[in-house]
């Protein structure tokens, strides 16, 4: 773990746009390669930035992409925008000589706008803080004063953890890759969610903590020590050699232990030197009391500022008075310590190299020199203590933009540059909709209708929809977008693609459960055309009556009815059999269903239920024409039965239904074969039919006569 130092490495990242403009790689890290940095679009977050109508200024025009193995000076190019990528590839048109083509391999490239949401491990930090921010949505609104505080700081702090177990599984795996340069990419994205970690932690401190002069410089002191953690191994290193007094980085870590204010941790070190070294006994004790008796603002203590402020200048001035009698003289390390204790900038500039960088400088600047700041002087000694630090060899970076921004309580600026420098929206889209739950973004709206949580929850959740499931944990930050949630969502549910049945399920249930009529049609009839391509005409009749589409019901149950012409039996029985009131969405689906009712009639033997049936449904005109040739040729069982079942009436229905169909049959040409086989089959039929129709209406007649007589 020696590797790992928080976001020591923070102080080593690129300048702002050294990613080449793309989202794919954050100017928060550097070593970011170029393969990576063209696998994204979008440009870069500034000028997403130009269309908020709150800044008061623009930035510059976006960054070029460069995309690998494209030389856009030798090939025009064309694009396609997808939802959550852009197709690019080269044309044959030559700029120089355009009646030349050469002929060469077209090649697509692929160019995604949010690749961190293919990261198996971010996916992880993507589900965990999903179900975070559910909650945090869910917090009832009487909620007020201290306990609404204390939840919304362990909201924060449930963020911050998430991050944090990102990061340690990050590490880890960079640590254990083969290829350097997965190694090198998986450090990097380390850096970035410590960044992300370190700048969250600052806000939370500022914005949500709240904390007032005193207490805030115990919570700054846990923030430097939480992110500049590399003396944790260097203690365990030089405690658990043989001689620690004779260790080489002894000197080193007691320093750094002063420097975060670990002074009890120092005093321990220092008393195993005064052991060693009877000759800086004395000097080591004076120091340990020095900082044993350091005044320090306890919580849950009555002690006031004021009498805080009077025990520190007393005991300031007790540190300066042993300095001017050249007490530690003799020993130049514990001589820098008590300048260190004394604040002196010159002795923690001296340090720099302990120091990191510029926060942990401010931080140890400000425990030994203004112990009770106040937040509102935060930024005055943020902006010296950067200037200082940098002295004039190097300009800030980023991470320094943003928490010089933090310090200055100028929200708005932060959340602009961390959209700038991180390389997707997790971070500010939460950290937004948190900060929008103190009270504190209520003055950030946007010119175009969308207040800026808003704005930022629709760009992370677009991002989500790009991926193969991770769309679903879009839905819910779109649920809660009241302005243009809905809109976009029904735009992006759309564009899923419906590659089973089992997602197509999840995306109906979703749309129903929110009343999209439109998408719920839209995606039935996707999965019905789709059933009737496979020939699944149940799973295609069952759809089409879930979307309601008439037309599209009509056409399954005319495939049903040739399907029935064909093989002289019905699929899918179940489904014709339990169409209820379902069978009322189309005269073709009615038909269907009663024409599989007179089926189930005749095999139960209910011969005149049956026949009743099949002429109401010839005489309805319900029937399409080109199958009544197909009732007729039904009905002739039941003409032929010994009992009469049809009534001479209902006879004379049938011989005049025979009598349309064969007198509107159309004349054709010339015929060939396979014509006048059909027309023989056909005329045949006829004669059968008229036959019958002639026998039965005579036993008619005479039953119904013999009735009448008796």
């Amino acid at each position: 773990m020696a590797e790992r130092r928080g976001p020591c490495g923070i102080g080593g990242f690129g300048p702002a746009g050294s990613t080449g403009g793309a989202r794919a790689g954050s100017s928060l890290a550097t070593g970011a390669e170029p393969e990576a940095r063209a696998r994204s679009f979008g440009g870069p977050a500034n000028s997403r930035w130009l269309r908020l109508g709150a800044m008061e200024e623009l930035d510059g025009e976006p960054t070029v992409t460069l995309i690998p193995g494209v030389n856009s000076s030798k090939k025009q190019m064309c694009f396609d925008w997808g939802p959550g990528e852009m197709l690019v590839c080269e044309t044959s048109f030559n700029k120089k000589e355009k009646s030349e083509t050469v002929p060469g391999c077209p090649v697509i490239y692929i160019i995604r706008k949010d690749v961190d949401v293919y990261s198996q491990i971010l996916r992880k930090l993507f589900n965990e803080s999903h179900g975070i921010f559910v909650g945090l949505q869910r917090i009832e609104e009487e909620l007020t004063g201290k306990s609404r505080k204390a939840q919304l700081v362990r909201v924060s702090k449930n963020y911050r953890s998430v991050i944090r177990a990102c990061m340690e599984e990050m590490h880890q795996v960079a640590i254990a890759a083969k290829d350097p340069a997965c190694s090198r990419q998986f450090s990097s994205q380390v850096s970035i969610l410590s960044a992300m970690e370190l700048i969250w932690n600052l806000c939370e401190i500022l914005f949500i903590e709240v904390a007032p002069a005193g207490p805030l410089l115990l919570h700054l002191l846990d923030w430097v020590r939480l992110h500049v953690c590399e003396v944790d191994n260097l203690l365990a290193d030089v405690l658990g050699s043989e001689n620690p007094r004779k260790h080489e980085s002894f000197w080193k870590l007691v320093t750094i232990l002063v420097l975060q204010g670990r002074l009890d941790e120092a005093r321990q070190m220092l008393s195993k030197e005064a052991d060693s070294s009877p000759t800086s006994a004395g000097m080591c004790r004076i120091l340990g009391d020095l900082m044993r008796t350091m005044p320090v603002l306890s919580p849950g203590t009555t002690q006031t500022l004021t009498e805080l402020e009077l025990k520190w200048q007393h005991w300031h001035e007790e540190c300066e008075r042993h300095l001017q009698d050249g007490t530690f003289a003799s020993s130049p390390h514990l001589e820098s310590l008590c300048k260190i204790m004394l604040g002196d900038e010159a002795a923690l500039l001296e340090q720099k190299e302990l120091l990191n960088n510029w926060y942990h400088f401010l931080v140890t600047r400000l425990l030994y020199s203004h112990p009770t700041v106040k937040p509102i002087d935060l930024h005055f000694y943020a902006q010296s203590s950067l200037d200082l630090f940098l002295g004039g060899e190097s300009s800030p970076e980023p991470l320094d933009n943003i928490l010089m921004a933090a310090f200055e309580f100028d929200i708005h600026q932060v959340i602009k540059e961390c959209s700038i420098a991180l390389s997707n929206w997790w971070f500010v889209a939460h950290l937004t909709d948190l900060l929008d739950h103190c009270k504190l973004l209520q003055s950030h709206n946007l010119y175009f209708g969308s207040n800026m949580r808003e704005f930022l929850l629709l760009e992370y959740a677009s991002g989500l929809f790009a991926h193969h499931s991770l769309w679903q944990l879009g839905v819910d930050y779109f649920d809660y977008c009241p302005e243009l949630g809905r809109v976009s969502l029904e735009l992006h549910i759309e564009r899923i693609p419906l590659s089973t049945e089992q997602k197509a399920l999840k995306v109906l249930r979703i749309c129903e459960q929110r009343q999209m009529t439109e998408q719920v049609r839209s995606i039935c009839k996707i999965l019905a055309m789709k059933a009737v391509r496979n020939n699944r005409l149940g799973s295609a009749l069952s759809w089409s009556i879930r979307a309601k589409d008439a037309a599209f019901a009509t056409l399954v149950s005319d495939r049903f009815l040739r399907d029935y012409c064909e093989r002289g039996c019905f699929s899918d029985l179940d489904l014709i059999d339990n169409l209820g009131p379902a069978m009322m969405l189309s005269d073709r689906l009615t038909f269907l269903g009663k024409y599989r009712e007179f089926h189930r009639l005749y095999g139960e033997k209910r011969f005149v239920d049956a026949a009743s049936l099949l002429l109401s449904l010839m005489t309805s005109q319900i029937a399409p024409r080109s199958f009544w040739m197909t009732l007729l040729t039904d009905a002739l069982p039941l003409l032929e039965q010994k009992q009469v079942i049809f009534s001479a009436e209902q006879t004379y229905e049938l011989m005049r239904c025979l009598e349309d169909l064969t007198s509107g049959r159309p004349v054709h040409g010339e015929p060939d074969a396979q014509r006048l086989q059909d027309d023989d089959i056909e005329t045949t039929k006829v004669e059968m039919l008229r036959l019958a129709l002639a026998r039965n209406l005579a036993r008619a007649i005479i039953k119904e006569g013999s009735l009448e007589g008796s």
